[in-house]
């Protein structure tokens, strides 16, 4: 796996590497949003995360695939990033649930990737200039540079249409409470937890009606997180607009910026956004501070934030809103993952905290 490739950034700057995966011999060129991630493990529930679609992911911890890939570490049906940047990838992986290597698991999906390259000087650059577009090619990298400045920005993207089931479909069929989750890009782990909790699961598209999630007679309804502008998602905020006058609503990550937008809050997107397992989030009711996991590039802005959205956590890195409640109607949302995958299992209390709210409208 010595083959020079390059990743290329929209402002010019060019990082030489080596090319594995999809990449390897020459393989074809990547497009995408570049971001960083500080998980120092996790890389295929990173690979898998639907939040990642349509970006470049750099993590920052420097060694990849020592632990190998495996068929249960995985949060959704296949890769779904654009492409794999990393400073050092193992080609001989040491555990006993390895099936192959991080290389063989990225070519079998037709992925690229890059190693070698010095993702410490990528993620400063991130920091200091902001998330930008970038090219993983074998070519040159100036060819790269010119297709680069011809391709839609990341932001003008409906990257949930990409991601989101085409039909509904049934989870599990067991559990004394019906849960409906709107699936945005919905991580496995979510629809696993809510099994956990004695739930029947049904997922539905991101399209889905309120007319439709509701012939399902939900006792409760989560709205998934998922990648991209939720200024794309108008028909999901529509829809979340009048389930939360119905039904018990949970919303994670990017179903908490829909559900914001439906309760007339705004949204804008950060410099570089929040990737990666250690994220403090203080909860304002306790003081309690938890150590969360986070993949979003957008938050709820703060101005003029409607008279029924109660701020409930806040990122102790940057102020931004880190969950909302409505002040009368049993709404609940986070900006981080209470999933995990991979993170600290920390914030399951979440899940815990919306049975809470379906035993208050069964009572």
């Amino acid at each position: 796996m010595t083959d020079k490739a390059y990743l290329v950034l929209s402002d010019g700057s060019v990082f030489p590497g080596y090319g594995f995966g999809a990449l390897e011999g020459g393989g074809e060129q990547s497009f995408g949003e570049v971001v960083f991630c500080t998980s120092m493990t996790g890389y295929q529930e990173m690979l898998t995360d639907p939040s990642f679609a349509g970006q470049i992911v750099v993590p920052t911890y420097p060694l990849q695939g020592n632990y190998g890939i495996n068929d249960e570490n995985i949060e959704s049906k296949q890769i779904q990033v654009a492409g794999f940047v990393v400073r050092e990838q193992s080609s001989t992986p040491s555990h006993y649930n390895s099936e192959g290597t991080l290389h063989e698991y990225l070519a079998g999906q037709s992925v690229p990737g890059i190693w070698g390259v010095d993702t410490r000087a990528i993620t400063m650059r991130i920091r200091s200039t902001g998330v930008m577009m970038g090219a993983i090619t074998a070519g040159d990298p100036q060819a790269a540079l010119r297709q680069l400045k011809e391709r839609p920005a990341y932001d003008s993207v409906n990257f949930v249409e990409r991601v989101t089931v085409d039909t509904g479909y049934a989870w599990n069929g067991e559990g004394s409470r019906r849960i409906a989750v709107v699936d945005c890009g919905v991580k496995y782990n979510i629809l696993r937890l809510l099994a956990d909790r004695d739930c029947q699961v049904s997922v539905l598209p991101a399209t889905a009606t309120a007319d439709e999630v509701l012939a399902l007679n939900p006792d409760g309804v989560v709205f998934s997180p998922g990648p991209g502008d939720p200024v794309h998602n108008g028909l999901t905020v529509e829809t979340a607009k009048a389930i939360i006058d119905r039904v018990p609503t949970l919303g994670i990550c990017l179903g908490h910026q829909i559900i914001a937008r439906a309760l007339g809050a705004g949204t804008y997107k950060l410099k570089f956004g929040h990737r990666g397992a250690n994220h403090p989030v203080q909860d304002l009711s306790t003081g309690k501070v938890y150590i969360t996991a986070q993949n979003h590039g957008y938050a709820v802005a703060d101005e003029a934030l409607p008279p029924e959205i109660v701020v409930t956590h806040r990122n102790l890195h940057d102020g931004t809103i880190e969950g909302i409640r409505h002040r009368y109607r049993p709404v609940l949302t986070i900006q981080y993952h209470s999933e995990a995958s991979p993170g600290p299992l920390d914030n399951e209390y979440i899940f815990d905290e919306f049975m809470g709210l379906l035993s208050q409208k069964s009572k």
